[in-house]
């Protein structure tokens, strides 16, 4: 971790530090990387972030490290032995989102050649970058996240409306969103669009 340094105002433990420091806001590539944050976002809706994080190294125990061809597969059986562990989020309809959105990703990868392809022409093929002065002026959802809920729910996807896509966004990096005074938004801030 960087000691001493300007952080956004959010990171209130150490788990949360790393995760801004080292993640949050990457631009992510990687086909698995962004199918769990797909799956992260959707069962943290209602929840703190801090509680995903927590729980994280599990959800990747419980779900065959987030691939999402192995995901696609579970049947009623599988979701309902899921349900009975508390390392996850227990609520049904999450865990069959998950499931279920395994299966339009794959649809997705077949149609583009990746989810990856699909994901970022949303942007232009590069991370919007905001300038946002203070923590209160970063919006719940754009006009991006918007577009992107109604295209995965046009697709067969759940769990992913316009807020739990914009927060998708900035974990994954197709957004900065941190603020000017933290150190990680000048090291993000290559090769991106400017906005706001």
């Amino acid at each position: 971790m960087y000691q001493d340094l300007n952080r956004c105002v959010w990171e209130k433990n150490d788990l949360a530090v790393l995760y801004h420091d080292e993640e949050w806001g990457v631009p992510c590539h990687d086909e698995r990387g962004l199918f769990e944050f797909l799956v992260l976002e959707g069962a943290q809706a209602g929840l703190s972030w801090d509680t995903i994080l927590r729980k994280r190294e599990h959800y990747r125990k419980v779900f065959d490290g987030f691939d999402p061809a192995l995901v696609a597969g579970y049947d009623e059986k599988k979701i309902a032995f899921m349900l009975r562990d508390p390392g996850i989020v227990r609520n049904r309809k999450k865990v069959a989102a998950a499931v279920k959105n395994a299966r339009a990703f794959l649809a997705v990868q077949e149609e583009f050649g990746s989810f990856d392809a699909y994901l970022w022409r949303f942007v232009g093929g590069r991370p919007v970058q905001n300038r946002w002065k203070t923590h209160e002026e970063i919006p719940a959802f754009d006009d991006t996240s918007v577009a992107l809920a109604k295209d995965l729910r046009r697709r067969g996807f759940s769990f992913v409306g316009p807020t739990i896509c914009y927060a998708f966004m900035q974990a994954v990096g197709m957004v900065n969103d941190h603020t000017v005074d933290c150190f990680r938004h000048r090291m993000l801030a290559g090769d991106g669009r400017a906005h706001n």
